[in-house]
């Protein structure tokens, strides 16, 4: 299995603008990156970064500029950057192209005991929900099956799957479905998360704080 980790690299989060600056948002995605990467490694699967720019990392780097779709697209059974793929309309049982997988590098929750789970079904295509509609993680083995990012992308990978005859699966994961995007999103890695993102934000003056029942990550 292929497993491929999206980043963009240039100005990553700036929803979280509010509480981090430009180079503040560039270190804490790069530890969230990072903690992708050590989870999948532990699950015995090298993973590539495909990224917007240069990026150091623990991992081989591939720069593609395109926007997130067009670039995963590429990179899935079936598409321009997949040699081995079969032809996307004459794929039987056993004749699948090797998956490929995609996992956000922003589920700094995500562990390997999660990321075995996304792997294990066997479904043509198995999608891991995020908050809010999007879509964290999957596994491609349809050639014919393709990624579409924009608006509620789990609804639309659902539908896509259906009209090209694929099985799916659905991994029900607090730890995959939590992307962090925005300063809300900061307490859950402080409080579910003991890797580099949570190191960063404890460095950098975070800390969790109660208010009338709630809790939310306070500098």
């Amino acid at each position: 299995m292929r497993v491929v980790v999206p980043f963009g690299a240039e100005r990553p989060k700036t929803r979280l603008s509010p509480v981090l600056d430009a180079d503040e948002r560039r270190a804490f995605a790069r530890a969230m990156v990072r903690d992708v990467l050590d989870a999948l490694a532990s699950t015995g699967h090298d993973p590539t970064v495909v990224a917007t720019a240069p990026v150091d990392c623990d991992a081989p780097v591939e720069v593609d500029e395109r926007p997130l779709t067009e670039a995963v697209n590429d990179r899935l059974p079936g598409g321009a950057g997949d040699d081995a793929a079969a032809d996307a309309g004459a794929a039987a049982e056993d004749d699948r192209p090797d998956p490929v997988a995609v996992v956000m590098a922003d589920l700094a929750l995500a562990t390997p005991a999660a990321l075995e789970r996304l792997f294990a079904p066997d479904a043509d295509v198995v999608l891991a929900p995020g908050r809010g509609g999007g879509t964290n993680a999957l596994v491609v083995r349809h050639p014919g099956f393709r990624v579409d990012y924009h608006g509620a992308s789990i609804r639309d990978h659902r539908a896509i799957a259906r009209d090209v005859g694929a099985s799916t699966a659905t991994v029900d994961s607090f730890r995959l479905a939590t992307d962090v995007d925005e300063p809300g999103d900061l307490v859950e890695v402080l409080l579910h998360a003991d890797g580099r993102a949570a190191a960063w934000l404890r460095e950098a003056g975070f800390a969790v704080t109660a208010t009338d029942g709630r809790v939310e990550a306070t500098r």
